[in-house]
């Protein structure tokens, strides 16, 4: 397995801690989250999305694998907590050392 990026590693990490701000901060001020065609902006929309799908349900990630695919990284996440549960993978462009895009969708 390629080691997951920084980045990635450190938005897990905020989920399992639930740590609401250090998860947000993983993000770019101007960051784009796409789960399942639900769109969501900026550092708003990314905290309003883990509040209602993420640290709002107590989940927990385990990366089970990580590529690098042109100017995206791939990493398969393992979800569990209160809501979605189940393995898959999620697609992040990553800029700097934060988050910009972070998409959750079948492949």
């Amino acid at each position: 397995m390629t080691a997951v990026p920084g980045a990635v590693q450190r938005m897990i990490d905020a989920t399992n801690s639930e740590d609401d701000a250090a998860f947000v901060a993983t993000f770019t001020d101007d960051a784009f989250l796409s789960d399942w065609g639900r769109e969501f902006h900026g550092h708003d929309g990314v905290g309003q999305w883990n509040r209602t799908d993420n640290i709002g349900v107590h989940a927990r990630f385990a990366a089970s694998a990580s590529r690098h695919e042109g100017a995206e990284d791939v990493v398969t996440l393992t979800v569990s907590g209160g809501g979605y549960n189940g393995t898959g993978d999620i697609r992040f462009t990553i800029v700097g050392d934060r988050i910009s895009r972070m998409i959750i969708a079948a492949d």
